[in-house]
């Protein structure tokens, strides 16, 4: 073992120690509520799969249309050969369903957010970001040319400050419409606000949102009825709610040639291939047309917070498909999962960095494929570790 290899084998270990090492399961099965994993059937209590598409038949089938259509890779970046009419069209779609006059597809969220704030917003500008945005944003501020601030989370009044000692560049406020680890809704009519009072781009990672809120699923931004004027940076991910892959960005036309001219994650990236944009645009109907898989989130949603205030355990305050429930500790954390895996019940265990120390937590999401009678044997034999 080489001298690189044993600082990075003494940090590995070091991580084993405070139990935080991370390793894979590997699946056996399509992602879904009922799902195999390690050799083991269990209950799918960990999947972003919020509308239970992931598997669903017409969008596979819309898939396996376009292989036929299209073939497996594009072949090249999208400013080369590699954008199609499938790319174009799911693209158009994107756009419509937003309500903003159009959209730019990217290969995943984090490749979006890079790409956002590395090339929208120079070293005259100012980013203001909430302290529990997701990595890619903290990131994407962090590597950029832009000053780089963040307050606290969901605190308006604190961002208000920020913004009235600093009249020197222009503002960028930046946050996300569904936070990951909490499952909270981010305040967007108050940062709208403050946006427009001080002449401030709201920019939103709807990644959680996208889907799931709004009376058509259109995301956050219809959730708080906010315009394309209101909320112009508009970010979303088709890895989650929509089933497939990928990402998109919506806005101006301005904006989305500023993109595709300037955003080198775009530029000099590979385009995804054309049978998931076709899967995706599928999703999008699916998602509009069957409002009644966000009806049954919503009671399934609805269900979980009754039952776990009932039975007393120290959740966080979410009206959304990710429900937290704090541990605190490592070790015992890791204990519960494990318990439950073997009970046949899979949940997320997240712990810092991802999350502050000592709020290690279960992370729980619900999807429109679990039935309540699944969240009540779940809550039963969470309520035994309480």
């Amino acid at each position: 073992m080489n001298t690189f290899d044993l600082t990075r084998q003494t940090k590995l270990n070091e991580l084993k120690k405070a139990h935080a090492y991370r390793s894979r399961m590997v699946s056996e099965s399509p992602q879904q509520a009922h799902q195999v994993l390690n050799g083991k059937k269990v209950i799918n209590f960990a999947s972003n799969d919020y509308l239970g598409l992931a598997n669903h038949p017409k969008i596979k089938q819309a898939y396996h249309q376009g292989v036929d259509n299209w073939g497996v890779g594009s072949g090249a970046a999208h400013l080369i050969n590699g954008h199609s009419q499938a790319h174009q069209q799911l693209e158009e779609a994107l756009a419509e369903f937003t309500n903003r006059p159009r959209a730019l597809l990217f290969s995943s969220g984090y490749s979006a957010n890079l790409a956002l704030l590395n090339s929208l917003y120079n070293k005259n500008c100012t980013l203001y970001q909430d302290k529990l945005n997701h990595a890619s944003l903290i990131d994407a501020g962090l590597s950029s040319a832009a000053t780089f601030k963040r307050y606290k989370h969901k605190d308006t009044q604190h961002l208000q400050t920020l913004l009235q000692a600093n009249q020197t560049s222009q503002h960028a406020i930046i946050t996300d419409g569904v936070f990951s680890m909490d499952g909270d809704i981010a305040p967007l009519n108050k940062l709208a606000s403050i946006a427009q009072q001080h002449y401030a781009e709201l920019v939103i990672d709807d990644a959680h949102g996208f889907g799931v809120l709004g009376k058509t699923g259109a995301g956050s931004c219809e959730h708080f009825a906010l315009t394309a004027e209101q909320a112009p940076v508009y970010m979303a991910t088709l890895g989650k709610a929509a089933g497939c892959y990928g990402a998109f960005v919506a806005g101006s036309e301005t904006l989305i040639e500023t993109l595709i001219n300037q955003a080198r994650n775009y530029i000099f990236t590979t385009a995804t291939p054309p049978a998931l944009a076709e899967a995706a645009r599928e999703s999008l109907n699916i998602i509009q047309s069957e409002s009644w898989r966000r009806d049954k989130l919503n009671d399934n949603i609805q269900f979980f917070k009754n039952l776990s205030q009932q039975k007393g355990l120290e959740t966080i305050a979410s009206d959304t498909a990710i429900q937290p429930i704090i541990i605190g500790d490592n070790e015992r954390l890791l204990y519960i999962k494990q318990q439950l895996f073997e009970k046949g019940f899979l949940i997320g265990a997240i712990r810092p960095p991802t999350v502050p120390k000592g709020t290690a937590r279960i992370r729980i999401t619900l999807t429109a494929e679990h039935e309540q009678k699944d969240i009540q044997v779940l809550l039963d034999l969470l309520e035994q570790f309480r």
